[in-house]
């Protein structure tokens, strides 16, 4: 359990760099941001495929296929697509708080699963990491903006922020659920595998570009912002896509799901943390406050989970054990 808490916090640590990015090119849209992040991936996991390639092959199921393009389509694709629009819309800080209640719609889809702590025992974890998410609510809309936006363009930006928090609702079940169910891929393997696919999506997002009328910003853009487009997207498709996915999938196998729920809590932390550090400025009073109920609450559910653990009857397992990626 220790080591799947690991995987889960560097998973969240590397998955915050993706609200960073649409920040840092807002002149790209979001359909370009996705089409060259996940074309970029997908490169990376071929090449991390090839030494493998028979042998995955060979062990591939006509489930599994359908399983990847779905997670590919839901947890990647349709994702991003969605969080990028928000973060260019209404900002890092909102979408981040959004997407931050994962923890709470993942502990609820999951409660039912094998290995789950009561809910009623994380009742009080989970009130912690809402007043965390309120207190950023409360701090996010009351601070005068420098750059007024709209009401119309703030509820498009929360509708596309709620729509990823949907996706990845879906995604982070489904996910855990096959992994744990399926026995012959590893997480890395897996993690691989799921990186093909989502590249093959994503170079079709390509498609869907160039038959868009011409004239668009992709048009009007110079040379160097698309060098700099092409190296964060290396850096998210290396970083939060292939090691963060491969650690999310390890994290999944070792964790019960509402626990592993819980762990996405770190992405939304770390988002701020590199938001502050982008702004260079020092977190207000009320995000602060903000970001210690939301670790409290995560260290509590943890304990809850640790002490579920410890109190199982000898000689049984509360989840088969699994061999490290």
């Amino acid at each position: 359990m220790q080591r799947g808490v690991a995987y889960g916090v560097m998973a969240g640590a590397l998955w915050g760099m993706v609200f960073l990015v649409p920040r840092v090119l807002p002149d790209f849209s979001p359909l370009l941001l996705s089409a060259g992040r996940y074309t970029m991936y997908g490169i990376v996991s071929l090449a991390a495929a090839l030494p493998m390639a028979r042998s995955l092959v060979k062990r591939l199921t006509r489930e599994d296929l359908g399983a990847l393009v779905k997670l590919a389509l839901a947890g990647n694709l349709l994702y991003y697509l969605l969080l990028t629009a928000a973060v260019h819309l209404i900002g890092i800080a909102p979408a981040s708080l959004i997407v931050g209640v994962l923890p709470v719609t993942v502990t609820l889809l999951g409660r039912r699963d094998h290995g789950a702590v009561p809910l009623a025992r994380l009742a009080w974890p989970l009130a912690m990491v809402m007043a965390g998410i309120v207190c950023i609510n409360i701090d996010v809309f009351t601070v005068v903006d420098s750059t007024p936006v709209s009401v119309v363009t703030k509820l498009i930006g929360l509708a596309c922020a709620v729509g990823a928090l949907g996706c990845w609702t879906w995604f982070a079940v489904e996910n855990a659920r096959y992994l744990q169910r399926q026995t012959h891929f590893s997480g890395n393997e897996w993690s691989v595998l799921w990186g093909v696919v989502t590249g093959a999506l994503g170079a079709a997002l390509w498609l869907v570009i160039a038959v868009l009328p011409a004239g668009g910003p992709q048009g009007e853009l110079a040379d160097g912002r698309w060098h700099t487009f092409w190296m964060l997207n290396l850096g998210l498709a290396i970083g939060a896509s292939w090691l963060g996915n491969g650690l999310w999938n390890a994290a999944s196998k070792r964790l019960p799901l509402t626990l592993s729920g819980q762990m996405i809590v770190f992405e939304t932390l770390f988002a701020l943390l590199y938001a502050f550090i982008y702004d260079q400025r020092l977190p207000r009073p009320l995000e602060l406050a903000a970001i210690l109920l939301l670790v409290a609450g995560v260290c509590w559910s943890v304990r809850q989970h640790a002490d579920d653990d410890t109190s199982a009857p000898a000689g049984i397992e509360e989840k088969p054990q699994v061999s490290a990626p």
